[in-house]
């Protein structure tokens, strides 16, 4: 007979926390890149401005490897 705890979904949950703002990000980033390739190329003087925006989402993946750490934390996988 298997004992089910809950600590194995709790690790599910966690990777797809993790898996989830990746993939967010990715399609994020890939948008974002080649408009601001454009622009750079049309005005090289906004790199910074397009760089800025590049950098902004990966505030989902922080995000999402937070939560997976407090799922893990909560179920003391860690």
């Amino acid at each position: 007979m298997v004992v089910v705890t809950g600590a194995e979904f709790a690790a599910i949950g966690a990777g797809i926390a993790i898996a989830g703002g990746a993939i967010g990000t990715g399609m994020a980033q890939s948008g974002i890149g080649s408009a601001g390739l454009g622009l750079i190329a049309e005005k090289p003087d906004s790199m910074g401005i397009v760089l800025l925006f590049l950098v902004l989402p990966e505030t989902l993946l922080i995000f999402g490897f937070v939560v997976s750490i407090l799922i893990m934390l909560t179920f003391g996988i860690i």
